[in-house]
């Protein structure tokens, strides 16, 4: 099986040399000029050219937010009441929060690093308010559509909850009635998306939280993607289904900040409808012999550069700039739908919710995941998706004046790799659509084991993906893939063939 140039640049340090502390200091010019040259083959999300990770206004607020984090570089809100500023601006950034969601008085919530933090913090306040209230659940379940961030799967491994991960529609958004129907004795939480990632559709939030409003059971709404950026979608004029406090079956939500709030990496809010979830998060610990120890969320150390720049994004760009951003990205991830569309062979998934743009094909002729390859040979950074296979983009107001050029690149690139089939059997196009299509994950999930041995190992280089399956401890997929290539493809193309029309007849009766 050919190979192509791997996504991933390999470094070019030494495996056999490893780093240690330098016998004397460096100079901190050199030193910072070294690590400018490092970021040399990072993406460019400065010009616009990655669909995701990065959410960024421009140079002005992002040398405000620098600013405003270095204020606070060496500050720790583990004590709020050494440092009460932090605290003051953790509960203005959470009061506005709730505002914006249309929290209620007794809405509450604390600062988090990030949306993974919010919904960790949120599966674990959801079991120990179980433990206090229903002791008798030995095994709690968390009920979610399959779209529902990964986070939750973390949460679920970490605190030992058995989650229960339903099937969602041909719209992509969850399966009501299914959901009803798998909410049952040991339910600890249902969790829903507004808008889940893969597709950017709404949940049915308001349908979903009547259920479990009438059954007592506590309803999560991850909007971490879209909490800063719906409400504004909303006030703009564009109908999307309701899916915040309004909706009474709603108990907790969470929205990160560093995506369209547009603050400073490591700022999330988790809210709960009232102290009575809330308190279930905090941990306290009062037999230490260092003091009473007591903490809101799980890092001990809490960075104030991150609060502080959250508390100062949002006074700074305030509603009228968070309109016009929204205004700005809703606009150009239209044109980048009406654009994909009109390309021969691509297609849009899922409904225009929010300003994900998820990108498909229409037939076999054209294999995304090549697609993706072509493109990022010509320097865009665009993630690939799996259950559908797609494209995701990610589209804030920064893209729009790179929309253009990208329509030209990708009609360009579907075209190339229809009239060159052998592409899906090349380079990352073969790994992602192999990794797709073996219908065993645990195979799949020990390859993927093995990487990440390989990247955080010893000698921490990132592995040259186009070698992966070589060597014989690289796990069965991966060598499987590099041994047959187009063989193993046409292989698993005829597995999941049988199994897709064994489904279908089991459907039928």
């Amino acid at each position: 099986m050919a190979k192509s140039t791997p996504a991933i640049p390999t470094t070019t340090a030494d495996p056999r040399r490893r780093a240690t502390i330098p016998a004397s200091g460096g100079d901190p010019a050199a030193l910072l000029a070294e690590m400018q040259a490092m970021r040399a083959e990072d993406a460019d999300w400065q010009g616009g050219r990655t669909w995701s990770m990065v959410y960024y206004i421009g140079p002005e607020h992002h040398a405000f937010l620098k600013q405003a984090h270095n204020l606070y570089f060496a500050e720790n809100g583990l004590n709020p009441m050494a440092f009460k500023s932090l605290k003051r601006m953790e509960s203005e950034v959470v009061q506005m929060s709730a505002s914006m969601l249309n929290g209620g008085r007794d809405t509450v919530g604390t600062m988090t690093s990030g949306g993974t933090e919010s919904i960790l913090l949120t599966v674990k306040a959801a079991r120990d308010r179980a433990r206090k209230s229903r002791p008798w659940i030995l095994r709690p379940e968390l009920v979610a559509p399959k779209t529902i961030h990964v986070a939750f799967d973390k949460a679920c491994h970490y605190f030992n909850v058995k989650p229960r991960y339903i099937d969602i529609g041909p719209d992509y958004r969850a399966d009501v009635e299914a959901m009803r129907k798998a909410i049952g004795r040991n339910t600890i939480l249902v969790a829903a998306s507004a808008p889940q990632y893969p597709q950017g559709v709404i949940d049915p939030i308001a349908e979903l939280g009547e259920i479990c409003e009438a059954k007592g059971v506590p309803f999560h709404v991850d909007a971490c993607f879209g909490g800063f950026l719906l409400p504004w979608i909303e006030k703009l004029g564009h109908d999307i289904p309701t899916f915040d406090f309004r909706v009474p079956g709603v108990t907790s939500m969470s929205a990160d900040v560093h995506k369209f709030g547009y603050a400073a990496k490591g700022a999330s809010v988790i809210l709960y409808r009232d102290m009575s979830y809330l308190k279930h998060q905090f941990f306290v610990s009062t037999d230490w012999p260092g003091g009473i120890y007591a903490s809101p969320s799980m890092p001990g150390t809490r960075p104030g550069g991150p609060i502080a720049a959250a508390w100062a994004a949002m006074k700074s760009v305030g509603e009228a700039g968070y309109l016009e951003l929204a205004r700005e990205a809703v606009a150009a991830a239209q044109e980048l739908r009406d654009g994909v569309e009109a390309i021969e062979g691509l297609t849009v998934l899922g409904a225009a919710h929010s300003t994900v743009v998820a990108i498909g094909t229409t037939d076999g002729a054209v294999d995304i995941y090549a697609v993706a390859d072509v493109l990022q040979d010509k320097g865009w950074s665009i993630d690939r998706q799996q259950t559908p296979a797609c494209l995701h983009c990610t589209v804030n107001a920064h893209n729009r004046p790179q929309v253009p050029t990208f329509l030209v690149d990708l009609k360009e690139a579907a075209a190339h790799v229809a009239a060159h089939p052998e592409l899906a059997s090349e380079g990352n196009a073969a790994m992602y659509g192999m990794m797709a299509k073996v219908p065993v994950r645990g195979l799949v999930k020990l390859s993927v084991q093995k990487v990440m041995e390989s990247m955080y190992g010893p000698d921490g280089t990132v592995p040259d993906l186009s070698q992966l399956g070589a060597a014989e401890d690289d796990g069965f997929v991966l060598q499987f893939m590099h041994k047959y290539g187009d063989q193993a493809m046409e292989m698993l193309d005829r597995v999941n063939g049988f199994r897709a029309s064994i489904g279908g007849r089991l459907r039928r009766k």
